[in-house]
């Protein structure tokens, strides 16, 4: 067990994880499409749920989700969110940020698809994120850096 973890402590210690900004995010979530979105319950407790999620030019993540759910409740009541997408491919996008019912021009900047009277849009703005590569050979973590 000991040797185990210092193996994987070696691989981080000698990873070669490349360095995302944030065109490199846009494009991750482009390929990618879809993950978890984590909002705060009123008791403090987590809630996910996994969804399609798109990106704007701007960078700002977007998805849509009925009025009724507990996602589109937890974020009127406590804006904060945390995204996973990837995984299966050996690679992983964290992200933290705040969210909000995009409106007017926002709204038509944000829509990724046709508009649906039954969902609301939500518009994440990322302030935090980080990039993994958790393969065999190419294991490690790196910040993404979110500048421009």
């Amino acid at each position: 067990m000991i040797e185990e973890l210092l193996a994987v402590e070696t691989r981080v210690e000698t990873s070669r994880v490349r360095s995302m900004n944030l065109a490199g995010l846009m494009k991750y979530v482009r390929a990618h499409r879809s993950g978890v979105v984590a909002s705060v319950h009123s008791d403090g407790g987590p809630e996910a749920a996994y969804l399609e999620i798109a990106v704007t030019d701007g960078g700002e993540l977007v998805f849509d989700t009925p009025p009724t759910s507990r996602k589109a409740m937890n974020i009127e009541r406590d804006p904060r969110v945390a995204l996973v997408l990837g995984g299966a491919d050996g690679t992983t996008l964290q992200c933290e940020g705040s969210a909000d019912r995009p409106d007017g021009a926002d709204w038509d900047r944000c829509r990724y698809a046709p508009d649906d009277p039954g969902s609301q849009l939500f518009r994440v703005r990322v302030g935090w994120a980080r990039y993994g590569e958790l393969r065999e050979n190419d294991y490690g973590m790196q910040e993404v850096d979110l500048s421009g």
